[in-house]
């Protein structure tokens, strides 16, 4: 029975982590650029709507995935159009992207299929494929852990190394991180910082894009009223923790995976009810407290040394 649980709960946290690392690695790049990415949360729902109904209309998984990549990178560019063409203020444009996304996508499913919550009557929806790992699903308890999930698990590693290797190996990358660092500096040796901002919000779109396709069409197959839940904010919450780290982000994703898990695991007892939905969110308000108490007392210890 204990081993059946430690399975259960591992093969959990690894599911429930994949939509917040791919928004988690949304938010990191944008923090490489120097940009703060707060709408994840959009391109995720996005993504999401448009990948189930692309699905159902053509019966195709992977024509549903490119365009819940596609709804996602559109956002992202709308961001920049906002922001670097329209003068706009980061903050305020994205928070207007993100109530005009939270009523927007719901407007969209009702006139399109006349259901104003869930999708699942009205479109068919396909699921992303599952994968088991050869030789890995055998091994016991590991196997159980590892092997058997939405392709988009995996995806989310990948994705997170290759984002690495781009930010920190590629010449693009590294215009990037000079933007992030100095935007009038980069500007000054030829760098073209509204390039490099269209750049980092499309990838930051795409990526958000992808985690709203594994929560319609990889954790369920319909598209439902707010189904990202804050996610958004969580990955951009992981992203902070490490700097804009990828690989650093993709681990704290898998903490607040961890709180969400166990949060699925106490609604199962007598716990009250509301109480356990909220503990991924009180991880989250802890971690940044704890955090920025971390700060501030390294910022006095270095003070107080130089003085």
């Amino acid at each position: 029975m204990n081993v059946r649980l430690i399975t259960s709960f591992g093969f959990a946290v690894l599911r429930l982590s994949t939509p917040l690392v791919f928004a988690a690695l949304s938010a990191a790049i944008c923090e490489k650029a120097g940009l703060f990415n707060m709408a994840a949360e959009s391109m995720m729902l996005w993504g999401a709507l448009v990948g189930v109904m692309i699905s159902g209309v053509t019966h195709s998984a992977l024509l549903g995935f490119l365009a819940a990549v596609a709804a996602g990178a559109l956002t992202g560019m709308l961001i920049w159009v906002a922001t670097v063409k329209g003068k706009a203020d980061l903050m305020l444009a994205q928070i207007a992207i993100n109530l005009a996304s939270s009523g927007g996508t719901i407007f969209l499913l009702f006139v399109l299929t006349g259901e104003k919550s869930n999708s699942a009557v009205a479109i068919k929806s396909l699921a992303l494929p599952k994968i088991t790992i050869p030789g890995v699903a055998s091994i016991p308890v590991v196997g159980q852990i590892l092997s058997g999930h939405n392709i988009l698990t995996y995806g989310a590693v990948a994705a997170a190394i290759i984002l690495s290797i781009f930010v920190f190996r590629s010449g693009t990358g590294h215009h990037i991180r000079a933007v992030g660092e100095n935007a009038h500096a980069a500007e000054s040796v030829g760098i073209s910082v509204p390039k490099i901002y269209f750049l980092t919000w499309t990838i930051a779109g795409a990526l958000g894009g992808i985690g709203g396709a594994f929560m319609s069409m990889g954790y369920l197959t319909s598209f439902t009223k707010d189904m990202v839940a804050g996610r958004g904010y969580i990955g951009l919450c992981a992203s902070s923790m490490v700097g804009g780290s990828p690989i650093g982000a993709m681990f704290c994703a898998l903490i607040f995976g961890v709180a969400d898990a166990v949060s699925n695991q106490l609604q199962l007892t007598n716990a009250p009810a509301d109480l356990v939905l909220m503990m991924p969110y009180i991880v989250t308000i802890v971690v940044l407290v704890g955090l920025s108490v971390a700060k501030h007392q390294r910022a006095a210890l270095r003070a107080k040394l130089k003085g």
